[in-house]
């Protein structure tokens, strides 16, 4: 017994030495990769029927290593109001519809042309808009990609569209069409595909110039009519408020009118600071107004008094600021609660400011 630690000791010396030998390595041995050897197809099975009629041949593709870019046709964008365009057309072609405002469809078209040629840094070559077409002059559509400051920046190509316009004969509608008639490039040759998009990047212009002329309009007639529009944005400190179109007299003027006639009581209107203090009540609405369409909704704002602070923005719009009887400013989402509120009463009442 004496002599067992020895020897044991002396076998773990040997093994930890020739462990190697001892423990093999059968990763690779042939019955791990028994899963995987071939079907073995009996000898006495018959292969199925199988029709030549409706035989296919397997299908074989010629790969081209030479790597090509592909881009999708350009789409006109509808994004001006009273703007569409026509499914599956093959040119650049436009619709408008005339929009309340606009006096002449076609001299407004006209003029979003030309603002777009005048932006470009050129001009109008041939003008005979009385027989519907402009020819405009060279102008460069695509870019070129920036580079560092001392590189000169390279023209990709150049361009000039004919413009052509056709109008219904009540004036109401007008289409408008761009062509490319000519093209100049030292690396981008033309093709299809290319002057598609071109011919839509052009047109895709006017329209996005009618878009604004057309806002710029609306805000006009807005001014003239004396509306408030009630938005929500920011005053001049960065605060919550409504933010309307109208100048502060016109505000001053129609803001108390309307006030009260969803459930406001003016107590005191201020010329001389700005200011109008109004008290709130929500209505007790009953089935009776259900009946009758009288009902007017709660805003989502508590009972109690109000200091409404007219001001003007830094572009000049008026912006009115609510703060509460403790003299605090409405937050953002007290705010926009109010003004969607506002304007649904506007809507369900057909009432204006």
């Amino acid at each position: 017994m004496q002599y067992w630690v020895p020897k044991a000791l002396t076998l773990g010396v040997v093994l930890g030495l020739s462990g190697c030998s001892v423990f093999t390595n059968d990763a690779h041995h042939k019955k791990n990769y028994r899963v995987h050897e071939a079907v073995q197809v009996p000898a006495d099975l018959e292969q199925p029927y199988q029709d030549q009629e409706f035989k296919m041949s397997v299908a074989t593709y010629a790969n081209d290593s030479e790597a090509k870019g592909y881009r999708p046709p350009q789409q006109v964008l509808t994004l001006a109001k009273g703007s569409w365009a026509e499914d599956k057309e093959d040119v650049a072609r436009i619709y408008f519809d005339k929009n309340d405002g606009i006096e002449t469809l076609d001299d407004f078209i006209w003029r979003a042309v030309e603002n777009v040629v005048s932006s470009h840094e050129t001009s109008i070559g041939e003008d005979n808009r009385n027989q519907g077409s402009v020819t405009t002059g060279w102008y460069s559509l695509i870019k070129a990609e920036e580079g560092w400051f001392w590189e000169t920046e390279k023209e990709v190509s150049r361009q000039r569209f004919e413009f052509v316009l056709s109008q219904k004969e009540h004036q109401r509608t007008a289409s408008l069409e761009a062509k490319l008639v000519d093209y100049q490039s030292d690396d981008v040759p033309l093709n299809e595909l290319l002057q598609q998009q071109l011919e839509v990047r052009a047109i895709n212009e006017v329209v996005a110039e009618f878009d604004y002329q057309y806002r710029l309009l609306v805000v006009e007639m807005r001014k003239q009519q004396g509306v408030l529009s009630l938005d929500l944005g920011f005053d001049k400190e960065g605060n919550a408020a409504l933010i309307t179109l109208a100048d502060r007299s016109t505000v001053m003027e129609r803001l108390s009118n309307f006030l009260e006639r969803v459930n406001f009581t003016v107590i005191r209107i201020d010329d001389d600071i700005n200011e109008v203090l109004v008290r709130y009540e929500a209505p007790e609405n009953s089935v009776w107004d259900s009946i009758w369409g009288e009902e007017v909704a709660a805003l989502a704002i508590p009972d109690g008094d109000y200091t409404i602070k007219i001001g003007t923005t830094d572009d000049e719009q008026t912006s009115l600021t609510w703060f509460d009887a403790e003299s605090n400013i409405l937050d953002a989402a007290t705010m926009s609660s109010l003004q969607q509120g506002l304007v649904e009463a506007l809507r369900n009442r057909g009432l204006s400011i």
